[in-house]
């Protein structure tokens, strides 16, 4: 009797591990399509850095849903109601069923995937600070990861794929280069003063700066706790006694909480620019979520994208392969997305619309999961015709116009990244 011969697992390395890193082994580890013989077919190695200055602070992500997910068991909170408020104080409220806005802490999400790493028989972990990335030099397809574990002792990898979610040393050439920039507290209040069934997706009662716009986001955990937000979205990010000052403004004079505690804190800043994120350096080399382009330009969320890309990268990995095919680098938005996207910011950065009132306007004349549904990026031709009808057309119309005739650049006092040039990385 013959035995089987077995086929060797596909060598994956993922650089990273936050929500794309995480999201992509994941999606690999539970989609592991067994080969003939009953074998893995993936070999998964995920590179995390060490403790120290590399490895980021516990963050949190949110997302909209309709229904249970693969990550339910890590969700913290989720709300079936959302607020709009406008600078005068006139609230637009939605229940956007059968979607859910949830929200994921950063260290559930990663020990609900370290676990289910551990349960796959060719997956792993590993710490340590990756120093470059080229070509293998045997001249075998695939590539080399060059790293030092947390000892700094040399650590060399050899996959087939690399994908990496590293954010790039330095941003693309852009027409328009904003940031989505925030710090939040996390509060227990002394008595109950929130409604753990409601969201404050925007509230733009706070002073508005004189370039972009600001707002508070409220995130509700219990009657007496929740996260509490400061956003801007403007060309640069703020000190961290201006962002107190804004939270302890808006905390004291918007919400009148009254006596409270602040039991942790988040801090950061999202990219908001229409420039091209390049997906493949080399052909077994490949950025994935924010350095790939997975963060939506004019809106800053990107989890959901995320969980798109990883997909479509199972998917096709899954498929029998050439044996000198680059890796899978799937575009995670849409064209279309991106160029009207890219009309909003210019309309926003030129201060031609007034953002308050038009994100405003748009919940209270469209239905909430039209909108959610667009500012994910999974809206239809349609939904996204209703909405561009209810936008100020003139300035947008200005906006379009003239951004084929604006040059690409690099931020103030940055260089810009090198482009490839290959044809996928500028769709």
């Amino acid at each position: 009797m013959r035995g089987t011969a077995q086929t060797a697992p596909l060598a994956l390395v993922i650089i990273g591990g936050g929500a794309a890193g995480l999201s992509l082994a994941d999606s690999l580890v539970r989609h592991d399509p067994e080969g003939a013989d009953g074998a893995p077919r993936f070999d998964v190695t995920v590179v995390e850095a060490p403790e120290g200055p590399l490895r980021p602070a516990p963050r949190t992500w949110c997302f909209w849903d309709d229904g249970p997910g693969a990550y339910e068991a890590a969700v913290t909170a989720q709300w079936s109601r959302l607020r709009i408020t406008g600078p005068d104080g006139d609230a637009v409220e939605a229940a956007p069923a059968p979607l859910r806005y949830r929200m994921l802490r950063s260290t559930a999400f990663e020990e609900l995937v370290h676990g289910r790493l551990a349960a796959h028989p060719r997956a792993r972990v590993l710490r340590a600070t990756v120093r470059h990335v080229q070509e293998r030099p045997d001249g075998r397809p695939g590539a080399r990861v060059h790293a030092a574990d947390p000892d700094g002792r040399p650590l060399t990898l050899d996959a087939r794929y690399v994908f990496d979610s590293r954010p790039p040393a330095r941003p693309p050439l852009a027409r328009t280069a904003l940031l989505q920039h925030f710090r939040g507290w996390f509060v227990r209040t002394d008595r109950p003063r929130f409604d753990p069934a409601a969201a404050d997706l925007m509230d733009f009662r706070v002073p508005q700066p004189a370039h972009g716009l600001a707002f508070g986001y409220v995130l509700p955990l219990a009657p007496d706790r929740a996260l509490v937000e400061y956003t801007e979205f403007s060309r640069h990010p703020l000190t961290a006694p201006a962002y107190e000052r804004a939270l302890r403004a808006y905390t004291g004079e918007v919400l009148g909480l009254g006596g409270f505690t602040v039991e942790d804190v988040e801090q950061g800043a999202i990219p908001m620019t229409d420039g091209r994120f390049p997906r493949r350096t080399a052909p077994a080399h490949v950025h994935i979520g924010t350095a790939g382009g997975a963060t939506r330009p004019a809106t800053g969320y990107t989890f959901a994208a995320v969980q798109r890309q990883s997909r479509a990268i199972t998917e096709a990995l899954g498929r029998p392969a050439a044996p000198h095919r680059p890796a899978p680098a799937p575009a995670p938005h849409r064209r279309r997305a991106l160029a009207m996207d890219a009309v909003l910011l210019r309309a926003l950065d030129t201060g031609r619309v007034d953002g308050p009132r038009f994100f405003t306007y748009l919940f209270r004349r469209t239905p909430a999961e039209q909108v959610l549904r667009f500012l994910d990026g999974a809206s239809t031709l349609r939904e996204e015709l209703r909405i561009g009808l209810r936008c100020p057309v003139g300035p947008m119309l200005r906006s379009a116009a003239e951004l084929p005739l604006l040059p690409r650049r690099a931020a103030p006092g940055t260089r810009p990244a090198p482009v490839p040039p290959t044809r996928e990385d500028h769709r």
